[in-house]
C-alpha cells in the first residue's frame, strides 16, 4: 500500500496535525501503566519539531460517554510526552473552538500541543463532517500515526482528509503497513501464522483469508475446542461456539483441500474451574473428562508447536494460547512468546498482532526479541483479514 509519507513533504513553518493513538491504560489514580503507544510515536514527533513544524497532536483515550470526564482527560499524556522528549507540551482544553485556534495560531515552530480528548464529542465516532472540517482548521497538512485507530472511519482518522489536501502517514503507521503487509503479500516461506484468543467467530475471516496463504495454520487457545468438537472430540467443559462447529468443520476440510496443515493442541491443561486457583493437571486431548475445562495448551502441544515455528521463515502470532490473565494458566503463551524470540534470532520475520498478543510479549519481556509488535489490535486484525483500513484509504497515494 503505497502512500505518502512524512518524509515527503516540508514541515517547516507548517500547522501539522497529528492523529496519534494515545489511547494509554490508566491506573485508579490516573497514571500511566503502559507508554508504549507513546513511545512508539516519538519519531514522528520529533521528526515534525526538528523539522520547525508544530505538532498539534489529537488522539481518544478511553470511552466517554455524553461528554468530557475527567477520568478520560489526555493530560497525563501531556505530562508523560513532555518527560520524553525534554521540553514543554500544552494541553488545549477542546479540541475545537476558538481557545483552541488561539493556543494554535500563536504556537512558535518545534513546540507541541495536545488536543484533548476528540471523543469528548460524539461527532468524533459519527464522523461528523462539519466536525471534521474544524479539525481540519487547525492544521496546514496532515499526518496519521495512529495505526490502533485507521479500521475506524471518524472524524481525527478519515472525515479530516477531506478538508487537508497534505493527508501523509506517519513513521508508526508506515512500519505498520510495510511490516504487516510484507508479511501477508511477500511472506519468506514456511509461513506460519498462530491463532489463539477466546473465539473462532472473532478470527474466521483471518482464518479464510490467511488459509489462501500460508503453509501451516496453528491454532491454540480457546477457540481449539470449537475445531476439537467439529472433529468428534469430547471437550468436557471447555469453551465452545456451538454455533460455530459446522464452520470449524468447513475450514478444516478446506485446508485439507487446499494443501495448507492446519496444527492442534495435542494435550491440554484442565481444571475444575475458571479459576487461577482450581486445581490442574495435563491430559491429551482425547482425554478430557466430561466436568474438566482446558484453560492451556501443555507440553507436549508447546514442543508441536515449537518444531513448526522453528522452521518457520515468516510468523504472524494474533491470539494467546490459553487464559494466559492467571498465572497458573499463562505458560503456554510465554513458552510461545519465548519460542518467537528464538525463531526471530535465527533469521524469522515475527510480526505480533496488537491486543492481548502484544500485551503477552510484552509481559514476557520479549517485545524487542521479535521483528514486530503492533500497536493497534483490532486494526492488525482487520489488517490480516484482507480488509482495506478507512483511515490509510483516506491517505495520499504515492505517485
Amino acid at each position: 500500500m503505497n502512500k505518502l509519507t512524512i518524509d515527503n513533504i516540508d514541515l517547516k513553518g507548517k500547522r501539522v496535525l497529528v492523529r496519534v493513538d494515545f489511547n494509554v491504560p490508566l491506573d485508579e489514580n490516573l497514571k500511566i501503566t503502559d507508554d508504549i503507544r507513546i513511545t512508539e510515536s516519538l519519531p514522528t514527533i520529533k521528526k515534525i519539531i526538528s523539522d520547525g513544524g508544530k505538532a498539534i497532536l489529537m488522539s481518544h483515550l478511553g470511552r466517554p460517554k455524553g461528554g468530557p470526564n475527567p477520568k478520560y482527560s489526555l493530560k497525563p499524556t501531556a505530562v508523560r510526552l513532555a518527560e520524553l522528549i525534554g521540553k514543554e507540551v500544552k494541553l488545549a482544553t477542546d479540541c475545537i473552538g476558538d481557545e483552541v485556534k488561539a493556543m494554535v495560531n500563536s504556537m512558535k515552530d518545534g513546540e507541541v500541543l495536545i488536543l484533548e480528548n476528540v471523543r469528548f464529542h460524539p461527532e468524533e465516532e459519527k464522523n461528523d463532517p462539519e466536525f471534521a472540517k474544524k479539525l481540519a482548521e487547525l492544521g496546514d497538512v496532515y499526518v496519521n500515526d495512529a495505526f490502533g485507530s485507521a479500521h475506524r472511519a471518524h472524524a481525527s482518522t478519515e472525515g479530516v482528509t477531506r478538508y487537508i489536501k497534505t493527508s501523509v502517514a506517519g513513521y508508526l503507521m508506515q512500519k505498520e503497513l510495510d511490516y504487516l503487509g510484507k508479511a501477508i503479500a511477500e511472506p519468506k516461506r514456511p509461513f506460519v501464522a498462530l491463532l489463539g484468543g477466546a473465539k473462532i467467530s472473532g478470527k474466521i475471516d483471518v482464518i479464510n483469508n490467511l488459509l489462501n496463504k500460508v503453509d501451516t495454520l496453528i491454532v491454540g487457545g480457546g477457540m481449539a475446542f470449537t475445531f476439537f468438537k467439529a472433529m468428534g472430540k469430547e471437550i468436557g467443559k471447555s469453551l465452545l461456539e456451538t454455533e460455530k462447529v459446522q464452520l470449524a468443520a468447513e475450514v478444516l476440510a478446506n485446508s485439507k483441500k487446499s494443501g495448507v496443515r492446519i496444527l492442534l493442541p495435542a494435550d491440554v491443561v484442565i481444571a475444575s474451574e475458571f479459576d487461577n486457583n482450581s486445581p490442574s493437571q495435563v491430559v491429551s486431548i482425547d482425554d478430557i473428562p466430561a466436568d474438566k475445562m482446558g484453560l492451556d495448551i501443555g507440553p507436549e502441544s508447546i514442543k508441536l508447536f515449537s518444531n513448526e515455528l522453528m522452521k518457520a521463515g515468516t510468523i504472524v502470532w494474533n491470539g494467546p494460547m490459553g487464559v494466559f490473565e492467571m498465572d497458573n494458566f499463562a505458560k503456554g503463551t510465554f513458552e510461545i512468546a519465548a519460542i518467537l524470540a528464538n525463531a526471530t534470532a535465527k533469521g524469522a520475520v515475527t510480526v505480533i498482532g496488537g491486543g492481548d498478543s502484544a500485551a503477552a510479549i510484552s509481559k514476557a519481556g520479549l517485545k524487542d526479541k521479535v521483528t514486530h509488535v503492533s500497536t493497534g489490535g483490532g486494526a492488525s486484525l482487520e489488517f490480516l483479514e484482507g480488509k482495506a483500513l478507512p483511515g490509510v484509504i483516506a491517505l495520499n497515494d504515492s505517485k
